[in-house]
């Protein structure tokens, strides 16, 4: 029984290892998207801002 439990213990670390390894990774491509994003609208005049109401 204990043998089971610990086995069971090490392949929850593990998975939870392994999908942190992939949470870091989404989150490093997404902040190169977000820096991307931000150069492009610098760069492109992205000051227009559109306002309701009166012109």
């Amino acid at each position: 029984m204990f043998w089971i439990l610990l086995l069971l213990l090490i392949l929850v670390v593990f998975g939870f290892g392994f999908t942190l390894q992939i949470l870091w990774w989404v989150a490093a491509v997404l902040l190169v998207l977000w820096i991307v994003g931000f150069v492009q609208r610098g760069r492109g005049g992205g000051h227009r801002r559109y306002r309701r109401g009166r012109r």
